[in-house]
């Protein structure tokens, strides 16, 4: 099963996203991406449950229909049932891995990247479905991006859309997902790939990738010891060097110690003080924004001019929650424009952060 971006020829010209709001579909024809046909449709409030523990579609029959009907609408006259399946970035680990050296096989080289992930991941790695990719090498060693996933929560991911009538032909994390609809240019870029239960930052340059945290704000459903409020790139207890070279300091001094305490705040539970939730939700995804800024300016030595927005929020609504937190200075635009749909192609009211991950999963 392939978890990351590939080469032109290996995806379907169909993609679906399952998020915990609902599930989205598109179609291209094409590498370049141009959709030329978009559907969404919402879920009821815990019909999905993104997470590293089984249990994450509790509304089977409803997310079976919805996928049904996204995938049904934007393929009608598609021949080949083969999907890329888009699942949420809480559901999966993605992790940058530095190596000494890394056997030029594929077969030779996942078991190394595997052991490594043993420590790193908070589920068993041997029962975990693994891909990896090489983000540079050279004579200071191999980085690569590594992805894991429960194998029995890959299989309910799987599973819904197969009962649906579509063959996942290749599954991606969301925000991966969205990184590759962005041109290799050389300029920096800062995403942020949000919704109401959780948020991702990710950094990339030129192709590579730089930065991919994400941060759990739905509280802690697994009954586990380890705190939920945080889903950091690393386990910092068990590999502080990697977490420590993943999170710099920021300008003026920027503790992040104190990030960490705050990003482990999840949102207040009680349905009767929504004016609270949205407000712990602003400072949360403010927070994680906060982070990324800082590691973007350490790390290249310059300070972002702005944040492209993925995910359900939308850019109008990150942007509010970063203002009213008093993060100043970012300007945030939509990472899916107008250009990338062709006239007609949407039916219905679909705001643009809702396809970013397809878009990014239809294109070369």
């Amino acid at each position: 099963m392939e978890f990351l971006p590939t080469t032109l020829g290996t995806r379907p010209r169909l993609a679906v996203e399952v998020r915990a709001e609902g599930v989205v579909a598109a179609r291209a024809e094409d590498a370049a991406a141009l959709m030329t046909a978009v559907m969404r449709a919402d879920l009821a409030v815990g019909a999905v449950v993104p997470g590293l523990r089984g249990g994450n579609v509790l509304d089977r029959v409803g997310v079976v229909g919805a996928i049904r009907r996204v995938l049904d609408s934007v393929g009608a006259g598609e021949r080949s049932r083969d999907v890329t399946l888009v699942v949420p970035d809480a559901a999966v680990r993605v992790l940058l891995l530095d190596f000494d050296q890394l056997p030029s096989k594929m077969t030779e080289a996942l078991p190394v990247v595997r052991f490594r992930l043993k420590k790193l991941l908070p589920f068993d790695a041997d029962d975990a479905v693994v891909s990896y990719q090489v983000m540079s090498s050279g004579k200071g060693g191999v980085r690569v991006v590594a992805v894991a996933m429960p194998r029995d929560v890959l299989g309910e991911y799987e599973g819904v859309v197969t009962e649906a009538g579509y063959l996942p032909g290749a599954v991606l994390p969301s925000t991966l997902a969205a990184l590759a609809g962005l041109d290799e240019a050389e300029v920096p870029a800062l995403v942020v790939n949000a919704g109401p239960g959780a948020v991702t930052t990710a950094i990339v340059r030129a192709g590579i990738l730089l930065l991919h945290r994400s941060v759990d704000m739905s509280g802690d459903r697994s009954g586990s010891e380890v705190p939920s409020g945080a889903l950091p790139l690393v386990d910092r207890e068990s590999s502080a060097e990697e977490w420590a070279r993943q999170e710099a300091l920021g300008p003026g001094g920027y503790d992040r110690l104190d990030a960490e305490a705050a990003m482990q705040t999840s949102v207040v539970e009680s349905a009767g003080v929504r004016e609270v939730e949205e407000s712990i939700l602003a400072r949360d995804v403010a927070q994680a924004v906060s982070v990324a800024a800082a590691y973007f300016e350490d790390t290249l030595q310059v300070a972002p001019e702005s944040v492209l927005a993925a995910g359900t929020l939308g850019a109008e609504t990150l942007a509010t929650m970063m203002r009213e937190s008093g993060l100043e200075g970012l300007r945030v635009r939509e990472m899916v424009d107008a250009g990338m749909l062709q006239a007609g192609a949407v039916t219905a009211t679909i705001p643009r952060g809702w396809l970013a991950g397809v878009r990014g999963a239809l294109k070369n």
